[in-house]
């Protein structure tokens, strides 16, 4: 199986020095990286850069009157995405467990939503 291994810290971890890896620069040291926390900062950096490419092919933002009632532009139905994926996320870590791919297979379902009526 994939997932079979659980690289969470805890406790009886926290004075112990950790081995050097891959994303482990000492310019960052102060915070704690991991490969997944490069991937979702990568991702909204992706996210940025490809509405600042789509807004500079078809200006506008294609403003629309969805189920709020608001004029929301594409920047807007990114932002309620990203916004409500991180609720989602707390929800199920409150919730459910540390097992994140369900409720981000929910966040997936969610940004194609937002997209597509608000």
């Amino acid at each position: 199986m994939m997932f079979t291994k659980l690289y969470a810290a805890t406790w009886g971890d926290v004075g112990k020095a950790k081995e050097k890896g891959f994303f482990d620069f000492d310019l960052f040291s102060w915070m704690a990286w991991t490969w997944q926390t490069a991937t979702f900062f990568i991702f909204i950096a992706l996210c940025i850069t490809v509405m600042l490419i789509w807004e500079k092919k078809d200006p506008g933002g294609s403003p629309r009157k969805g189920i709020l009632g608001l004029d929301t532009t594409r920047g807007d139905r990114l932002f309620i995405s990203l916004l409500g994926s991180a609720f989602i996320h707390l929800a199920w870590l409150g919730l459910v467990g540390s097992v994140l791919w369900i409720a981000s297979i929910i966040c997936v379902a969610y940004f194609i939503v937002v997209f597509k009526y608000v």
